[in-house]
């Protein structure tokens, strides 16, 4: 069970280590300024192994329940499927139900783990196998992975390193399902974090924030929802952006304290950014210093 190009590299791992009986991912959705129809990665992946496909909007419901019952499965492996699955499809098979999960719990239980360990500055995340049951991300851990967070990582390059080590920890599960040497390690929901399902006002940024936590933020709402500020009463997107060392100058939070080649430098509640590179509303991503010398920006500025 699985939808996003995420999911891939452990389908793939599937692939070759157990016998794939079915693939579930969710129904195809409009894509595109053209809004045509598009399917899921892990589906495309999954007609190119011949596997079948089930995609049922709601896995909970009965008819989708009878479905994945009939394959009478051994495991269900789950790497970002998108849904919360009831007691009864976690019944189903005899070896339970595990899932693949971008983070080391009990920290970024939820949606976007890999997001939210990016924009709140963790310098470490990795991936946990867990067995499921019916709570968020609650079950026993099987097996754990570790990999940094460098400090030019976005949450983009980070879901490409992740889904591949996802495949990797995945594959170490099963050999140690089969070998009878897997342990169960419960949660402590004392340590619990949340990383909650993006929306866009996630990406809205706070200037009396120090500068790095904005930088972290950018990093970590990249590729979506974006962060983003308000500049002459439209939105800015800010795509990358660096701590500045030295300005010379100080100003209040958000106001533009030096423009440049390198760059367009905003005064933060600590420190300074250079913003690096920007989308203004309906264009192009673009050189920070290309939209501040088109658009005739001066310092004293504000974005709001």
């Amino acid at each position: 069970m699985g939808t996003p190009g995420f999911a891939v590299p452990s389908l793939d791992a599937l692939a070759e280590e157990s016998d794939v009986a079915l693939v579930l991912c969710n129904p195809d959705r409009p894509a595109g300024r053209g809004r045509s129809m598009a399917s899921p990665p892990v589906k495309d992946e999954a007609m190119r192994h011949g596997f079948p496909v089930f995609q049922p909007e709601k896995a909970r419901h009965p008819d989708a329940v009878a479905r994945i019952a009939a394959e009478a499965p051994d495991l269900i492996v789950v790497v970002a499927y998108g849904h919360i699955l009831p007691k009864s499809i976690l019944d189903i098979p005899r070896l339970g139900c595990i899932n693949v999960h971008a983070s080391l719990l009990p920290k970024y239980r939820g949606a976007a783990p890999i997001n939210w360990a990016v924009a709140r500055g963790e310098t470490v995340t990795g991936i946990t196998v867990m067995r499921m049951d019916v709570g968020m991300d609650t079950g026993p851990m099987l097996h754990v992975r570790e990999m940094p967070i460098g400090e030019e990582d976005t949450a983009e390059t980070m879901f490409s390193k992740l889904s591949v080590l996802g495949a990797e920890a995945l594959r170490e599960t099963l050999g140690k399902l089969r070998e009878g040497t897997l342990d169960e390690t419960p949660q402590d929901a004392a340590l619990a974090t949340y990383a909650p399902m993006l929306k866009k006002e996630h990406g809205r940024i706070d200037w009396s924030r120090p500068a790095r936590e904005v930088r972290n933020l950018i990093r970590g709402m990249t590729p979506w929802p974006s962060a983003y500020a308000i500049h002459a009463g439209k939105t800015l997107k800010i795509l990358s952006s660096a701590l500045a060392v030295d300005t010379g100058t100080a100003g209040e939070p958000g106001e533009l304290v030096s423009l440049g080649r390198d760059g367009i430098a905003v005064a933060c509640g600590e420190g300074v950014l250079r913003l690096q590179v920007v989308q203004a509303e309906g264009g192009k991503a673009m050189d920070a210093w290309a939209y501040a010398h088109g658009r005739r920006v001066a310092t004293g500025e504000r974005l709001s």
